[in-house]
């Protein structure tokens, strides 16, 4: 394939998870006796530019559909993190009345619901029109539609060039990432600055993260990258923060590169050093990936299996879509786990892609006292391991597997 970025042609493997179904393809009932599409799952590695990619398969309006089962409103932690960054940056970029906030991949108004708290003007912008209307119902302006290039001339056209623009968790789900970022130029007021959230290719790297790839994930970012992507569209990295989202996520701070109210703060700096110390920028860097993973799905399934002989009876919490490469990945079908309880209706009742597991609600429990629940959205294991305590009752096992296999 060709570099999404820069268009040269690599073939650096960073790891192959062989071919799976799409992460997010929840099947229904009806759909269990028909054939399933499955893709090859593989990560490469541009050894020009570093970006960590995955072969565009399926088009993102393929995956983005009116089926999409992703609410970021169901977990209370993301909410408590969304609801801290709107406080930071209203105070910090002095934010009122007269700003236009819009967020790209806005989903249910999970985040623009506290700017419209603050009577601050929003905009949602948002492909998948099950979580746009939730966020319409919550009294936000949604546009219905990917972003690029083309609408970014629309919106400005109608007068809608922000002073904030942010997205979290969406750049990796970009394709087109040049004109993604050509609209971001456009949209963005002169004066404005942008903020984007994304898990952190390091930590991914380093903590063994593996079952964060999936074909929603186009690509994987280092901040090494970052900067280089946006300052040759230009834009200046100015701010950033390390975060523990998402077993280590990076919030960027961004402004056009003609605009000196901002200053470039020395975190900028500090950070890209010690990438380059790491050798981000060596392929080196990039090799031995496969084998940790091969590591963690054979001590997992040694475990696992082990308990299910003994006639231990198996779930899982959290029909995550990391969790659907990770089973995928170890080959388990619902014969080993039997179901996986999700807090989100809207997946509930489905099937997990190519394990063919049933998700189920937390009303399980009723009559079900499971000796294992294996944690998917290992990201949220502390809020989870809340939210399961009562399970310690009759003496269930907490397991997760990222980035060593824990039981608690």
């Amino acid at each position: 394939m060709r570099c999404r970025f820069c268009s040269k042609t690599i073939d650096t493997t960073l790891i192959d998870l062989g071919h799976t179904a799409v992460s997010n393809a929840f099947l229904k009932a009806d759909d269990l006796n028909k054939a399933e599409t499955t893709y090859p799952l593989k990560v490469l590695v541009c050894d020009n530019c570093f970006l960590v990619q995955v072969d565009e398969f399926q088009k993102n309006n393929e995956i983005f559909t009116e089926d999409y089962v992703y609410f970021s409103s169901v977990s209370e932690g993301w909410l408590n993190h969304s609801k801290a960054y709107v406080e930071k940056v209203t105070s910090r970029f002095d934010l009122n009345k007269n700003s236009l906030v819009t967020e790209i991949a806005s989903n249910d108004g999970y985040l623009l619901q506290y700017f419209k708290e603050k009577n601050i003007p929003c905009l949602g912008i948002e492909p998948t029109n099950s979580t746009a209307q939730l966020s319409i119902a919550k009294g936000i302006e949604n546009v219905i539609e990917f972003f690029g290039e083309d609408l970014a001339i629309r919106l400005k056209k109608e007068g809608k060039q922000s002073d904030l623009i942010l997205g979290n968790n969406v750049l990796a789900h970009v394709p087109g990432l040049n004109d993604f970022v050509r609209g971001l130029k456009i949209l963005l007021k002169p004066s404005g600055v942008m903020t984007f959230e994304f898990p952190h290719l390091i930590k991914l790297i380093e903590k063994k993260e593996f079952d964060t790839i999936y074909h929603e994930h186009f690509s994987y970012f280092s901040f090494y990258f970052i900067c280089n992507l946006f300052k040759f569209h230009g834009f200046e990295v100015f701010d950033v923060e390390q975060l523990e989202t998402h077993g280590g996520s990076l919030r960027v701070y961004i402004k056009h590169k003609e605009n000196e109210q901002q200053c470039v703060e020395e975190n900028v700096t500090i950070l890209l050093n010690e990438e380059l110390q790491k050798g981000i920028n060596k392929i080196n860097f990039y090799t031995g990936f496969q084998e940790k993973a091969i590591d963690i799905k054979n001590k997992f399934l040694l475990y696992i299996l082990s308990e299910k002989q003994k006639g231990k009876q198996i779930i899982a919490f959290g029909a995550a879509a990391k969790g659907n490469t990770f089973l995928n990945y170890c080959g388990l079908k619902n014969d080993t786990i039997k179901c996986v309880i999700d807090d989100t209706p809207y997946k509930q009742n489905k099937f997990l892609p190519q394990s063919h597991i049933p998700v189920v609600s937390r009303e399980y429990f009723n009559n079900n006292k499971p000796n294992i629940i294996v944690i998917l959205p290992w990201n949220f294991k502390n809020e989870i391991i809340n939210k399961l305590s009562f399970t310690k009752d009759w003496g269930c096992q907490l397991v997760t597997y990222i980035p060593e296999l824990e039981i608690n």
